[in-house]
């Protein structure tokens, strides 16, 4: 068989409607990868030798070759975060540079470049659609942003780096990876696991029979032995109920430590990955003639300028500084009161934060959990999305080959009963192969094509909760339950887009700064009691949640809100500190940096140890750099959309039912087919205010 036909007879090459997960296997990567950059490399060309500068010639070529690329490059991303093996690992390391180097290639085609300043400035400009006058301006902004204006050794070295970084993110995010799945303690005494529910004795139960080696016994849920590993489900159920506060403290060490030379694993160490990240990021915006990597980040972002995001952070610093004081002081009274006397430490504070709510409220994450099985608040999200915005969803199983045997596959259909999306929903852990955390990604864009025909969007819905045990369903903590709403919110912003160009439709095109909103605005409604009551349902008896429970809960929606919204606060200004006025390679390291800004930002000062930045992946593997205050800046736009709604009346059906139909036809259709302020203010009819967001962490001023 020749190399050409064994490509061709490659699943990952071929496949058309959705991809072929049962067949894609990593030695099908490189072979892949390679021909397909050969093909795009000839389109491209082909494109340069008679750049015609019009939209039809010119910008639908362009996003062909993008989608195409998306269609092989999109899966293996896709499976390398949620069935990653070294195989896989390797193969994505290997092809990694070269999607990269075509990415640049493209982006720095002065023949394309100056087609699209053509078509900019020519007569056929002003007939466009708004739409595709932003498509234009994206790709003319990326081709700048991409080194365009730059010639001989300074684009050289734009390139150099973009490589580079490219690579140590990919880097970074192994090495995080590795470090979480290397560290776990095995506990086999009884007194080791107090306080901790059945829930959480199963989940460890289970980790260790899973890695357990063929000749040990069987472990339980009621006699161990128990696995407890750093995913973020095992840490945090721990952290929260554990008594053993020495084993909190070793857990708590290991985690702050991960991918660090403080860490029990120093082969991980991310230390001067971040250094090398900083310099040459640092390095890149001054290539393009920026002061700082966040100018150069800002730089098509809704944000105006780096002074107008600190302005923000202060603003909602200041107002959560007070009541996280007062948060911490209720914890040294409590934890006194039950006969601690060593301070409040890192390791006590979630779970005397967790005791602190039990007492207020009455209400504990165990007591709720089995209100919540997967599958009830799942089809209790879908009955909110048909009720707000006029779609059904309904089961598909079946219909799309999987990656995994837990992951379901839904479609989306209108009012009219036309399909008009379809998303995989992947809800539960899998640390030794899928990477921790909750996110939604793209399948496939929503595209028309030239032949008129109509590319539905497709969406990944990934989540990290705990699995069903035995004959126990994946009960949700209601943490998750709120996650799961999040990541669906941008689901729908993906899923619901009226746009027909891939470059703007859903999430795409939309300015960074204002992407969770949709999300954000989705988990308002686990706190709308007829939303709530609706799909809270007890997994074995099938009773709803008690009115007195869910007022509790909401209740305890502000409960140590001035600390919560403080930690955001501090990721996101050590995130513009380090890419604003930080000197990699100065007197003061990244770690003095963020203690220097942990002094205004956290009641709680960072141990010396603290290395969090070394699986701080939003920010050094992610799209988050100079970027992480867009959660802050989306959930003022959030917290304000949802007031529309209060204003209409939360009760009043119809009222819901016509701003939630006008949330879709501004926020969700155009996603970013135009400016989201002008967006934003055809929903609402005015600019955001930081009011309700505020009130509803309960930190406005009594008197307010």
């Amino acid at each position: 068989m020749t190399e050409a036909a064994g490509v061709q007879d490659n699943p990952l090459f071929t496949w058309d409607n959705l991809p072929p997960f049962d067949r894609i296997e990593a030695a099908h990567v490189v072979p892949a990868v390679t021909q397909l950059l050969a093909e795009l490399e000839q389109r491209l060309q082909a494109i340069e030798a008679e750049v015609k500068p019009t939209y039809a010639e010119l910008v639908q070529p362009l996003d062909e070759i993008h989608e195409r690329l998306h269609r092989v490059w999109g899966p293996v991303g896709h499976l390398k975060s949620v069935k990653d093996s070294a195989e896989l690992r390797e193969a994505h390391q290997e092809m990694q540079p070269a999607v990269v180097k075509f990415g640049l290639r493209a982006g720095q085609s002065e023949p394309i470049y100056k087609g699209l300043k053509a078509l900019q400035e020519g007569p056929e400009w002003t007939k466009l659609e708004r739409a595709q006058q932003r498509v234009v301006e994206h790709l003319i902004r990326e081709a700048e942003q991409a080194g365009i204006a730059l010639e001989g050794e300074a684009r050289t070295r734009f390139n150099e780096i973009a490589e580079r970084l490219s690579h140590l993110s990919t880097e970074f995010s192994n090495a995080g990876l590795d470090a979480t799945k290397a560290w776990s303690i095995t506990l086999t005494r009884e007194e080791e696991v107090d306080g901790l529910p059945q829930t959480a004795r199963a989940m460890y139960a289970a980790a260790h029979n899973q890695a357990k080696q063929a000749d040990e016994p069987e472990a339980t849920p009621e006699k161990g032995p128990w696995r407890v590993t750093l995913a973020i489900p095992s840490f945090l159920a721990f952290m929260k109920d554990a008594k053993r506060r020495d084993l909190r403290e070793k857990l708590y060490r290991a985690f702050l430590t991960r991918a660090s030379d403080q860490s029990d694993f120093p082969e991980f160490d991310n230390t001067a990955r971040i250094n090398e990240i900083l310099t040459l990021r640092k390095e890149k915006a001054a290539l393009l003639g920026f002061k700082s990597y966040a100018e150069f980040s800002l730089w098509g972002k809704m944000a105006p300028s780096v002074q107008a995001v600190e302005g923000l952070l202060e603003e909602l610093r200041v107002a959560a500084w007070e009541p996280a004081v007062k948060d911490h002081e209720e914890l040294e009274e409590l934890a006194k009161r039950h006969g601690q006397q060593e301070p409040v430490a890192h390791w006590d504070a979630t779970y005397w934060g967790e005791r602190l709510r039990e007492e207020r409220f009455g209400i504990k994450d165990e007591e709720l959990r089995p209100y919540f099985p997967l599958e009830p608040v799942v089809n209790g999200l879908f009955a909110l999305v048909e009720r707000l915005f006029g779609v059904s969803v309904k089961a598909a199983d079946g219909e799309a080959p999987v990656w995994h045997p837990d992951v379901r596959f839904y479609k989306i259909y209108d009012d009219a009963g036309a399909h008009i999306a379809s998303f995989y929903l992947d809800p539960y852990s899998r640390p030794e192969d899928k990477r921790s955390g909750a996110w939604m990604n793209v399948c496939r864009m929503r595209q028309r094509h030239a032949d008129g025909s109509l590319q539905v969007p497709v969406a990944y819905l990934v989540c990290n909760q705990t699995p069903p045990t035995g004959d126990t369903p994946s009960l949700m903590t209601f943490n998750e339950v709120t996650t799961l709403f999040h990541e669906f919110g941008h689901g729908l912003h993906h899923m619901l887009t009226r746009m027909d160009y891939p470059q703007v439709a859903g999430v795409a095109g939309v300015e960074w700064d204002a992407v969770e909103l949709p999300s954000q605005f989705m988990e308002n409604w686990c706190y709308h009691k007829p939303t709530l009551l609706g799909m809270a349902r007890h997994y074995q008896t099938g009773e709803p949640l008690p009115d007195e429970l869910f007022t509790k809960l909401e209740a305890a929606r502000t409960f140590r809100a001035g600390s919560m919204l403080l930690r955001q606060i501090m990721f996101s200004m050590l995130d513009m500190e380090l890419h604003t006025r930080f000197e990699p390679g100065g007197a003061e390291s990244v770690f003095d940096v963020h203690r220097r800004i942990a002094e205004r930002t956290s009641v709680l000062k960072p141990l010396a140890e603290d290395r969090f930045l070394c699986s701080f992946a939003h920010i050094f593997a992610g799209g988050y750099a100079a970027g992480y205050y867009s959660y802050k800046w989306a959930e003022v736009l959030s917290a304000d959309a949802f007031a529309a709604f209060e204003e209409a009346g939360l009760d009043n059906e119809a009222a819901i039912k016509e701003v939630g139909r006008r949330f879709r036809e501004t926020v969700l259709a155009q996603g970013g087919g135009e400016d989201p302020m002008t967006i934003y203010r055809s929903f609402r009819g005015r600019e955001p205010s930081t009011e309700p967001l505020l009130r509803h962490n309960g930190l406005l001023p009594q008197s307010a």
